[in-house]
């Protein structure tokens, strides 16, 4: 009886080794040849955007890369609790109308924003008046009323996040977006 036992594990083994895969070596691998010295070519242009990063073409006329580099931002800040356009902001939408006037198939969306404080309606209210100053503007400076719309976000797209004075300016501003040919 003992036999029995010992006849069926041994049998089992057996049974398992004969299914169990031989490895088999494999013969070395060559060395590589040297690669053949890779033929020079000129990097690709760029040009540097003011607030981007590099853009593997040149700016094409009519393009938002253009209408930032011509206008020197797409974007507008405001003072705390204010929608009144300072000398800059008006420096700025004054370039941006005469991008707009050489352009004259392109729309614009006007979004305005605000920073974190306050309720978000009191916030949305402002991003209001916001837009609508830079809009005005841009009207008074002969970009026509049909071709800019208004939005605004209030506080739901803060550009930088966080709760301090650097973030909050940054956050109360009107941004000129190019929406395409009428």
């Amino acid at each position: 009886m003992s036999s029995k036992r010992l006849i069926l594990p041994l049998l089992g083994a057996a049974l398992l080794s004969a299914c169990a895969t031989k490895k088999q070596a494999l013969p070395p691998t060559p060395p590589a040849e040297a690669a053949p010295p890779a033929a020079s070519t000129a990097p690709p242009t760029t040009t540097t955007i003011p607030g981007d990063s590099p853009v593997g073409t040149t700016n094409v006329p009519g393009s938002v890369a253009d209408f930032v580099a011509q206008a020197g931002s797409d974007k507008v800040l405001f003072d705390l609790d204010s929608y009144d356009l300072n000398d800059e902001a008006r420096g700025i939408l004054g370039k941006q109308a005469e991008w707009l006037a050489r352009y004259p198939n392109i729309r614009v969306t006007v979004e305005g924003h605000a920073d974190e404080r306050g309720t978000r309606e009191y916030n949305l209210a402002l991003g209001d008046r916001r837009a609508n100053a830079a809009r005005n503007f841009l009207a008074a400076q002969g970009v026509a009323a049909g071709r800019m719309t208004v939005v605004s976000y209030g506080k739901e797209r803060p550009a930088v996040e966080g709760s301090d004075d650097a973030a909050w300016a940054q956050n109360r501003r009107a941004v000129t977006v190019i929406a395409g040919a009428r």
